[in-house]
């Protein structure tokens, strides 16, 4: 019987996942798939998403691009709901990451979310009809869920006029990699921590 380990993603890279935060392990599920399709089959669970496949986290939140900076009128980019396109788009974006860094891209994207998680943001606290802010931690779930959003809307913030979306996403994942102020998810992360220290 094939042992599990040696599953590669699409038969090209092996699930290597190096993390210095080991919170972030637990709320990332870095089993190997050949092809990490979880099929929706952990919507109904509580804390469902610990079991989706990472890379399946990232095709899932490319499907919902969201809106485009605080203008909810215009979306980020066409949503396709396509899985397979999405999935043609984390391919290519892959090659050009193994091709620019000379590292398994699976490993390069582990390591871009971890630096791109923020610790801390905001929430709204209300005493006595009286409302202010209040800086908490974040848990581990969301982190990576924040980070995996920032990083998409970032490529696609950079492919909206010019490029092609694949090669926004390797530039935005290898930017969060390198832990570069050029990334989105980096400043993104950066303002929420300064907006929670001034807040504690």
């Amino acid at each position: 019987m094939r042992d599990l380990k040696d599953l590669k993603f699409f038969g090209r890279w092996r699930y290597e996942i190096e993390l210095e935060d080991e919170s972030l392990m637990k709320a990332m599920n870095t089993k190997p798939y050949i092809i990490p399709k979880a099929a929706g089959r952990y919507q109904k669970k509580r804390f469902g998403s610990f079991n989706i496949p990472i890379i399946d986290r990232l095709i899932g939140r490319l499907m919902t691009p969201g809106h485009f900076g605080r203008k909810h009128k215009f979306t980020s980019y066409r949503a396709s709901g396509k899985y397979y396109k999405c999935l043609n788009i984390v391919i290519k974006a892959f090659e050009i990451i193994e091709k620019e860094t000379g590292e398994n891209p699976i490993k390069v994207f582990s390591k871009a979310i971890e630096n791109a998680a923020p610790r801390e943001e905001i929430t709204t606290i209300e005493m006595g009809g009286a409302r202010y802010p209040k800086a908490v931690d974040i848990s581990p779930k969301r982190r990576v869920d924040i980070a995996i959003r920032h990083i998409v809307w970032g490529a696609y913030h950079k492919s909206r006029n010019k490029g092609k979306m694949y090669e926004a996403l390797a530039k935005e994942i290898i930017a969060a990699y390198k832990n570069s102020i050029d990334s989105y998810a980096i400043s993104k992360k950066l303002e929420l921590e300064r907006l929670a220290s001034s807040s504690r």
